[in-house]
């Protein structure tokens, strides 16, 4: 696909939203790749970094791996997604303590809209896709409702966390950051993001490109032979977890991180009770942003 520079700049933009979704634990990256008609392409050139691709990095054919691997696509989402990380990182996590309500009400709007319109996708409801859309509900709320864990903190354990949760951020409605909540490692992770702990990121990063570089293969080929199939179970993860994006919650049970400030650990979903209006103002603006999003990208590929 033939793109130029401003083609380029709404890429690393969608790499923004991206990022910013994957810091929330709930959000799933993968779900904003759904939603700005992306998802597709992302799959397959991650797929395409191979021991084929990687065999013309390693001869020097550096201009053929590039294309290979659809290079220009890559890296203008990864600076996107990078920035947002960095600079959000700081901002999500303050907002998450401070405002809990406002932000989750954002996003459940978000995830309720998505959950809409990647199911319009789905060209037949039958015997198959019906029960993979219940399958696909059940996984995602036992998610939400799974108790997170305590578990080591050694840099083979990191590892593992990143290959885990890289494959929940590019599944739309499993959201990675979750995953590392449920593994006991979404604080020490956002706490390498701002302090720049190299020797965690790096592991981590190592153990997210092996995960995403295998698990794409077998997303890919799902996509491609058993689409119908495929997206409703990516719509039941999304509809299963609009459990966890609920704006109130009542916290059950709390941990104290490494500056002695108390977080909450496990949470239950209650009635509204707080900033109702502007709650659901919230919702209403995520709605209509994947809205906008969605026919932004439907005219972009016409």
């Amino acid at each position: 696909m033939e793109r130029g520079l401003k083609d380029y700049a709404l890429l690393m933009l969608k790499g923004v939203g991206m990022g910013a979704a994957d810091v929330v634990p709930g959000v799933s990256g993968g779900t904003i790749a759904f939603i700005v008609g992306i998802y597709d392409e992302l799959i397959d050139s991650i797929k395409s970094i191979n021991g084929n691709s990687l065999k013309l990095f390693f001869t020097g054919k550096w201009v053929a791996f590039w294309k290979a691997i659809n290079g220009n696509f890559l890296i203008s989402l990864l600076l996107g997604i990078g920035i947002s990380v960095f600079s959000l990182a700081k901002v999500i996590t303050w907002l998450l303590t401070d405002h809990p309500v406002m932000v989750w009400a954002f996003f459940f709007g978000l995830v309720l809209a998505s959950t809409w319109f990647v199911g319009k996708d789905i060209k037949e409801w039958n015997k198959k896709t019906i029960p993979a859309f219940i399958i696909g509900v059940a996984v995602a709320y036992y998610i939400t409702v799974a108790t997170p864990a305590e578990t080591p903190s050694n840099l083979f354990f990191i590892f593992l966390c990143g290959a885990i949760a890289i494959c929940a951020m590019i599944l739309p409605g499993i959201s990675g950051s979750f995953i590392l909540v449920l593994l006991g490692k979404y604080f020490f992770i956002m706490e390498a993001v701002k302090t720049l702990n190299i020797t965690v990121l790096l592991v981590f990063f190592v153990g997210a490109f092996i995960g995403i570089t295998s698990f794409s293969r077998i997303l890919s080929y799902a996509l491609k032979n058993f689409r119908n199939i495929t997206l409703a179970v990516l719509t039941g993860f999304m509809l299963g977890s609009l459990n966890k994006v609920w704006p109130w919650k009542e916290t059950i049970e709390t941990f104290t991180d490494s500056h002695g400030v108390v977080k909450p650990l496990v949470e239950a979903n209650i009635l509204p009770n707080q900033h109702i209006i502007e709650a659901v103002v919230l919702m209403i603006v995520g709605f209509f942003l994947v809205y906008f999003l969605e026919k932004l990208s439907t005219r972009s590929a016409k």
